[in-house]
């Protein structure tokens, strides 16, 4: 093969994927998505009926709901037979529903939610040619056989793909391979040569498991990218995926660096922002929620972040001066620095290092953190946590993510969350007051997925508490129990009858500091 025979077409390189093939693709919604090549795959479907009967693995979810199709390009009867997904996108109910969310609830595709580090862990095992996944990730939730094995809807169901094993005398889940045909994922500048450097990137994902793994079976690694360069003008540190492992190379040099960002170099860590640059959380329920989370955190902590009234917790330590106190790391890889909201969350603004996402859920998994700040659908009398499944609006959830991988091990836990669905609530600077109850309460019986085992938790003597706006929850051996209570709310009525009972109030109750509720910056000793 010559120097510059890996530069094809998007057209080209779908031309090359075989009906039936595994495909493997790096992503993280918006973030790293090689959005062109999907494209293109669908593309030649729709003119040629070719390539069928797809399976792809999605460590992270691949596209979003706001102008990155990803996924959705392949989702199509004929086109698609099975997901295997960390995530999928997701996003508000005012919006359509994603083409694979559609396949997905009206069974034409067999789909499964796996963990993503146990996702990267299956690349990893298939490129060793070892036999698949042991771990106990997932025992007592969702991915465990004894509830639905990572199985999203029925026709997933008929064919398992996680079985539960006796080892030594412990219980392990086993993922045997899945041996992905192709690798695609990007970068932002190759060589002709196919090496392939991230500088314009806000994550390297796990592109170069993901493409070890296809290589090591002889298959096909394509790679999307911003723009090329010449044989031998990249500095060899900078190289993140040798140019042996890739086979093919497309361009576009319009890729977003993620969702509704074109290109910020303060998230590919090309420039360091002022401090001052970042906004403050907005004065609200969830800021007094997210104020209350961040007094669980010590001075010089490493502490895991995920989605929801969590991903505020960071902006109140901005507003305290503690902005440097605690390490932050989030499942993309960044680690330091401040972890962005909205539509570039997954990245991170003026971090320490870029870690690639499968040694960062190998940190995660191991439990090498000292805390987890993590947000909840629901929660049941057990202590389970759901935020991976919602029959009627499946959508609003991405699945589980790095969720399980996160919490399987973690010492400490602090889920984020509102106590009910829908509430009138009247904050002011003294109280925080219930004017007219939710919906309904989002403290059940028992949860519609189990996404977190709160039995698991206390047989490994996890420390877990849930922050509501009107308490401070502890997982005990009796259940839940309120420790604490905002200001202004009726601990009767507002907590024990509110959830039916589920929620029992402590001897020793203790009321939260007003300084929660309070416009002005709150003093935060760490």
């Amino acid at each position: 093969m010559n120097m510059t025979s890996k530069i094809v077409s998007m057209a080209d390189a779908a031309a090359r994927i075989q009906d039936g093939a595994v495909i493997t693709v790096s992503s993280s919604s918006g973030l790293g998505c090689p959005d062109k090549i999907l494209e293109a795959i669908g593309t030649r479907f729709d003119s040629e009926g070719h390539p069928r009967n797809l399976t792809t693995l999605h460590p992270i979810a691949a596209g979003d709901m706001y102008g990155i199709k990803g996924i959705d390009h392949l989702a199509k009867d004929g086109l698609l037979s099975t997901i295997i997904a960390g995530s999928y996108p997701s996003g508000p109910s005012n919006l359509p529903m994603p083409a694979i969310w559609q396949m997905l609830v009206e069974n034409r595709v067999a789909a499964y939610n796996v963990p993503s580090g146990i996702l990267f862990d299956m690349h990893r095992d298939v490129a060793a040619r070892r036999p698949g996944v042991m771990t106990k990730v997932g025992l007592d939730t969702f991915v465990d056989p004894i509830r639905q094995g990572c199985a999203m809807n029925d026709v997933a169901a008929d064919r398992p793909i996680v079985s539960r094993l006796e080892l030594g005398g412990e219980t392990w889940l086993h993922f045997p391979n899945i041996v992905p045909d192709v690798a695609i994922i990007r970068a932002t500048t190759a060589d002709e040569r196919g090496n392939l450097t991230y500088e314009h990137e806000g994550a390297y994902l796990g592109g170069l498991e993901q493409a070890i793994a296809v290589r090591n079976h002889g298959g096909l690694v394509i790679a999307q990218v911003k723009r090329v360069t010449a044989s031998g003008s990249l500095r060899p540190h900078d190289v993140r995926v040798p140019g042996h492992l890739v086979d093919l190379i497309v361009v576009d040099p319009d890729q977003r660096q993620t969702t509704e960002t074109g290109y910020d170099p303060a998230i590919s860590g090309e420039i360091m922002r002022p401090w001052s640059s970042f906004s403050l959380a907005e004065h609200g329920i969830e800021k007094v929620v997210a104020r209350r989370a961040a007094m669980e955190l010590k001075s010089g902590q490493t502490a895991n972040l995920g989605f929801g009234i969590s991903a505020m917790v960071p902006r109140v330590l901005l507003e305290a001066g503690q902005e440097q106190a605690v390490t932050w790391a989030i499942e993309q890889g960044a680690t330091g620095g401040m972890p962005l909201t909205g539509f570039a969350f997954g990245c991170a603004s003026n971090a320490d290092a870029y870690m690639p996402s499968p040694q960062q859920f190998t940190y995660f998994q191991g439990g090498g953190f000292d805390v987890s700040f993590l947000s909840f659908l629901e929660i049941d009398l057990d202590g389970n946590v759901n935020v991976s499944k919602l029959g009627k609006k499946p959508y609003l959830t991405a699945g589980c993510g790095g969720f399980v991988d996160i919490t399987a091990n973690a010492r400490k836990i602090v889920f984020s969350g509102l106590f009910e669905a829908g509430a009138d609530l009247e904050l002011t600077e003294d109280a925080l007051k219930v004017r007219t109850p939710g919906k309904f309460t989002k403290m059940v019986d028992e949860v519609e997925h189990v996404t977190f085992s709160g039995r698991r938790a206390k047989e490994l003597g996890q420390d877990v508490i849930y922050v509501t706006e009107r308490c401070v929850i502890h997982l005990t051996d009796a259940g839940l129990v309120a420790t604490e209570i905002m200001p202004g709310i009726d601990p009767a009525r507002d907590i024990v009858d509110a959830s039916k009972g589920r929620v029992r109030l402590a001897n020793d109750l203790v009321e939260m500091p007003k300084a929660l509720l309070s416009r002005g910056a709150m003093e935060l000793s760490l």
